[in-house]
């Protein structure tokens, strides 16, 4: 009796040794995939941390991107202000800066260039563990749990063609940035120059209000003397009030005006924007040919489209490369445990290692045919899309060209020719109506000529900067500079001598 208590002791500790075994090797496993899960996301965190910290070295310096969109208002009293004196150069540096639209384009080129090392890397390794719940009985004992270790290996150029699709992808990106940043500073030159057109003509206006006013004291005088009729003095108040209304309308015309240039430069609307300066026009000695050879090397748009041209030849290769299989190589380790039976072989106990290899079997070739036609689809859609592309480019570089030219030749045409007539033409009128052999509606009609005339001229001033600013978004370069093209501004009206009547305050 006490001996078969005694064996019942014992096999109830042998079970529990065992259990106690089994438990053990359990959360050894389970250990073992935790370490190794949250060695992995270390690397991967110090890995991206390392990526972070290469884009923030080649991003803008900015502060709270997260919260930028929440508190954008907040954030712009923050942000250097542009003093009065502040030309173009300053705007574009500024709107380079600041502007939210640009930001975003660089961002996303800056988040398609971490495609690239993650499509060159190999696949996760795969780990297996697996637990006998019912042992496996051997000649050498039971088989208790496994462990399982396997590395899949895309086949030969698989992870070279991927890096080399991804980084194409992010050159798209690039000149797509690039095109952006061409667009903005397009409009903040066309709005820079459409409120210079402003200022110049509030200024016109003004100096012939001016006059004017000038001419109604010569009626008066006139008049007084009994050399005039009342009459002239009536129409002389009626072009002031002409000229009033007008001018009231352009001083009105100022708060859209600096609007659309803060837009531009992610600014408030009502932000306060100084007077332009004078504008140093510059000769453009190129060929109609050159800027067409300019359009196709350098408009990021058509390079754009190059690069996704190049992309999609990458995904053809790598389209074909799916005809050849992916290899696997890997140790699988099977823990046994020693032998219960009365014989006890010599390798009792002995634990299992064994080494793998598997492939996948790509027999399915309608799948990977269909894979490389319709990489071969997205190239010629590409290829056309690029066609297309260049010839709404050209004809715009066309249209635009000839309204340069048409500006330039208006330009010269009223500041050579027609304001010096116009002015000889005043200063006869008034002669000949002081001597009383002119009539005054012969002044009045010569103070509109030269009125339009010199809003004409700096129409045409303004036209031509804007559509150079145009050319050079479109070739995606500068012009190079020729001599500077002389204008009709008078040296003395600067943007000092531009009072501001509608917001002196």
């Amino acid at each position: 009796m006490c001996m078969k208590k005694t064996r019942v002791v014992e096999s109830v500790f042998r079970t529990a040794s065992k259990d106690r075994r089994c438990v053990a090797s359990l959360a050894l496993a389970v250990c073992v995939v935790l370490a190794m899960a949250s060695g992995g996301c270390r690397q991967q965190q110090e890995q991206w941390a390392s990526l972070g910290g290469r884009a923030r070295l080649q991003q803008k310096p900015s502060s709270k991107k997260l919260n930028q969109a929440d508190a954008a208002l907040d954030e712009q009293t923050h942000q250097p202000q542009l003093d009065a004196q502040a030309g173009l150069p300053e705007y574009l540096a500024y709107a380079a800066e600041h502007n939210p639209g640009l930001e975003s384009a660089f961002n996303r080129w800056q988040g398609a260039l971490q495609r690239v090392p993650q499509v060159k890397a190999l696949p996760d390794p795969r780990l297996t563990y697996r637990y006998y719940i019912r042992q496996v009985e051997t000649r050498v004992g039971a088989q208790r749990q496994s462990f399982e270790l396997a590395q899949r290996f895309p086949w030969f150029g698989k992870l070279d063609v991927r890096g080399q699709a991804a980084a194409a992808q992010a050159q798209v990106q690039h000149e797509r940035f690039q095109a952006r940043k061409l667009e903005l500073f397009y409009q903040v030159k066309d709005a820079y120059y459409e409120y210079y057109y402003l200022a110049r003509a509030i200024a016109t206006i003004k100096a012939n209000r001016d006059l004017m006013k000038h001419f109604e004291r010569v009626a008066r005088t006139r008049y007084k003397v009994a050399a005039g009729s009342h009459p002239n003095i009536i129409r002389a108040q009626v072009e002031l009030g002409k000229l009033e209304d007008r001018l009231r309308s352009l001083q009105a015309m100022r708060e859209p005006i600096v609007a659309r240039l803060n837009a531009a430069l992610n600014r408030p609307a009502r932000a306060p924007l100084g007077w332009p300066g004078k504008i140093h026009q510059r000769a453009v000695n190129v060929t109609d040919g050159q800027l067409l050879v300019w359009l196709g090397e350098s408009n990021p748009e058509l390079r754009s489209f190059d690069s996704q041209i190049a992309r999609n030849q990458y995904e053809i290769d790598l389209a074909r490369k799916e005809y050849f299989p992916d290899v696997t190589f890997g140790v699988n380790y099977i823990d046994t445990a020693s032998s219960t039976g009365g014989r006890h072989p010599s390798d009792d106990g002995q634990d299992a290692v064994i080494a793998m290899a598997s492939v996948n079997l790509p027999i399915w070739w309608d799948k990977i045919q269909a894979g490389v036609n319709e990489a071969r689809y997205r190239k010629l859609q590409a290829v056309y899309g690029k066609a297309e592309r260049a010839n709404m480019l050209r004809a715009r570089l066309k249209l635009v060209l000839y309204k340069f030219r048409d500006a330039e030749r208006k330009m010269n045409l009223y500041g050579k020719t027609l304001l010096p007539k116009a002015r000889e033409s005043i200063k006869a009128t008034e002669t000949s109506f002081r001597t009383g052999r002119g009539g005054f509606l012969d002044l009045i009609d010569a103070e509109r000529i030269l009125l339009e005339f010199q809003l004409a001229n700096e129409r045409a001033l303004a036209n031509r900067a804007q559509r150079l600013a145009e050319l050079e978004m479109l070739i995606g370069r500068e012009i190079p500079k020729s001599e500077p093209v002389l204008t009709a501004t008078p040296k003395s009206e600067t943007r000092k001598e531009i009072p501001d009547e509608n917001n002196a305050k």
